[in-house]
């Protein structure tokens, strides 16, 4: 059984915290505009940043991805298949990225060469929350196919994102699930301060208002 020593998390913690303000200064120095997109296997996260980098590259914003993954390269190879820069990044066994991992990741970027770095965190509801990464928006990404208790159920991952995203609207009477009941839950989490984004990457609904909640 794995123990872990009083004060050993807090220390992982406030470490973290150290490098990812690092990072965040290091990407604000060459004027990027960074997002930490968070979520379960199978909500969207790669599909919706290929789709919100075609959109912006339309405008001529450079944009490189970072594809977080415990192993593999599946998800980079989709971006690089995209025609969208990335750069793989993988954990080797953590359910997460972690701020030191990115910062490792960033040093074999060009950082000149864009305007916006997607980070595609590993597909998890839990771990991720306890660890920023240093990036502008923190954003959390759901689908209609997960149910509609993911709010209930994943408070602290909502409480620590800036953007909550619901994905594959298009299906939700397929699947049995009523967007609104995702949609309320989020409200009386964050007290009515904030809605969720509802979106079809497939149809291409809602992107343009997310682009525009992440200042893009």
């Amino acid at each position: 059984m794995h123990i872990v020593q009083p004060g050993m998390e807090l220390d992982v913690l406030k470490e973290n915290s150290k490098i990812a303000n690092a990072n965040y200064r290091l990407m604000k120095e060459h004027g990027i505009k960074s997002v930490d997109f968070m979520g379960s296997i199978g909500a969207g996260k790669t599909a919706l940043i290929i789709k919100l980098a075609e959109k912006l590259r339309s405008k001529g914003v450079r944009v490189c991805a970072i594809a977080g993954d415990v192993t593999g390269a599946d998800d980079y190879t989709r971006f690089e298949k995209s025609g969208l820069e990335a750069v793989n990044c993988s954990t080797g066994h953590e359910c997460h990225l972690d701020a030191n991992l990115v910062s490792k990741t960033l040093s074999k970027i060009n950082l000149d060469d864009y305007d916006v770095i997607f980070i595609e965190n590993v597909g998890n509801l839990v771990c991720p929350a306890d660890f920023p990464l240093g990036t502008d928006y923190r954003v959390v990404v759901i689908s209609t196919t997960e149910g509609d208790d993911m709010v209930r159920k994943h408070h602290d991952i909502f409480l620590h994102s800036d953007i909550a995203i619901l994905n594959k609207i298009d299906i939700a009477d397929a699947v049995d699930v009523d967007p609104e009941v995702i949609a309320g839950d989020y409200r009386k989490l964050t007290g009515g301060i904030k809605d969720i984004y509802k979106c079809s990457v497939k149809r291409d609904q809602g992107l343009d208002e997310i682009l525009a909640a992440m200042k893009l």
